[in-house]
């Protein structure tokens, strides 16, 4: 297995953790893995390609929808009424 891939499946571990954890004590670690999450994707896409770089980024997107649509509708300045 590759480095990239390692990190992506150590990535998900942690994230499943986070998962776990109560509301209050998951935005500190969440926001680290949200940032992480474009650098791992690009060394991901780096050492296998396009396809395994979409996969990785569908993945991503699956699992923080939530901010990425927060962040999407605050940007565009649409209102935000939470999770649907």
């Amino acid at each position: 297995m590759s480095l990239s891939l390692f990190l992506g499946a150590i990535w998900v571990m942690i994230g499943t953790f986070v998962a776990f954890l109560p509301m209050r004590y998951q935005y500190p670690p969440g926001i680290m893995l949200l940032i992480a999450a474009p650098f791992l994707l690009g060394f991901v896409a780096y050492q296998h390609g396009a396809w395994i770089f979409f996969v990785g980024l569908f993945a991503f997107a699956s699992m923080f929808r939530n901010p990425l649509i927060y962040f999407y509708r605050k940007w565009r300045g649409l209102p935000w009424d939470g999770p649907e």
